[in-house]
C-alpha cells in the first residue's frame, strides 16, 4: 500500500488554514474578484490589524493570495482562480433547505445573478450555461465543456474570439457547481471572458459594494432570444 500520509497531511493543512473563522470570511469577501487592504480585510474579519496581517501572511505562505503595493497600501486578492473555485464549492456543503429551493427570486438577489469571482453565477448563470447546452453551443464533457462550430460563431457575434481565449493558461470552460441553484455554471477563461462582455455590451452591471450583478433592459432581451425565463 502506497504511504499516503504526507498527501494527507497537507490536505489538513489546507483545509486547516480555510477553515479558520477569520481566513474563511477574508477569502468569502474576496470572491467578488477585488482587492482588498488588510485594513478592509480586518473590518470584514472582526479582528485588529495585527491579527488580520498574521492570517493574510499564511495566506500568503500558502499561495492562496497575492499581494500588490500601489502607493502606502498593499492590497490582497486570489493568487489564481482556482482557490475561488474552492471557496465557492465549499458553499455546497451548506444545507439546502426546501424553502431556499422554492424562493422567488428578483433582479437584485444574489441567488439570482451575481459573481463568482471572474465569471458568472447564480439562477440566471446556470439557465444561460443550459440554454447554450441545449443550443448546442456548449458541449459537456468530462469535466469541461468545449464549443461546437456553431458555438465559435454565436461567441463570434458576441464578440468573443474563442481561439484566443483558448490560448489562455487556465482551464479553457470549467463547469462550476453553484451553490445556490446546485446546477453548473459556466467558468474558466471563457467563463471570464462572458462575464467581462457581458459587462462591455452593458447586458449587466455590477451592484455597488456586492456581487450581485444586475440585469439591464439590453441583458433581459438578449437572454430571452436564448429562451431563458426571468423573474422580474
Amino acid at each position: 500500500m502506497i504511504n499516503n500520509m504526507e498527501t494527507d497531511d497537507q490536505f489538513a493543512t489546507v483545509a486547516g488554514l480555510i477553515a479558520e473563522p477569520a481566513r474563511a470570511n477574508m477569502l468569502w469577501n474576496m470572491l467578488d474578484g477585488r482587492a482588498y487592504t488588510a485594513g478592509e480585510l480586518a473590518l470584514v474579519a472582526n479582528v485588529s490589524p495585527q491579527s488580520a496581517s498574521n492570517h493574510l501572511n499564511k495566506l500568503l505562505e500558502a499561495g492562496f493570495i497575492k499581494a500588490d503595493k500601489q502607493g502606502k497600501h498593499r492590497y490582497y486578492s486570489f493568487a489564481r482562480p482556482e482557490v475561488a473555485y474552492a471557496i465557492e464549492a465549499i458553499c455546497n456543503l451548506m444545507p439546502h433547505t426546501k424553502e431556499a429551493s422554492n424562493k422567488h427570486f428578483a433582479n437584485g438577489d444574489i441567488q439570482y445573478c451575481r459573481t463568482c469571482y471572474d465569471h458568472l453565477a447564480g439562477k440566471i448563470a446556470v439557465d444561460l450555461t443550459q440554454s447554450l447546452v441545449n443550443k448546442k453551443i456548449l458541449i459537456p464533457g468530462n469535466n469541461e465543456f468545449t464549443v461546437s462550430t456553431n458555438g465559435e460563431h454565436w461567441f463570434g457575434q458576441m464578440g468573443l474570439n474563442v481561439t484566443d481565449i483558448r490560448r489562455a493558461k487556465r482551464n479553457f470552460a470549467k463547469p462550476c457547481l453553484d451553490w445556490t441553484e446546485r446546477k453548473h455554471h459556466l467558468a474558466g477563461a471563457l467563463g471570464a471572458a462572458m462575464l467581462k462582455q457581458m459587462h462591455t455590451l452593458h447586458w449587466i452591471r455590477p451592484k455597488a459594494n456586492s456581487r450581485i450583478v444586475i440585469l439591464t433592459g439590453t441583458g433581459e432581451i438578449e437572454l430571452s432570444r436564448l429562451g431563458i425565463m426571468l423573474n422580474n
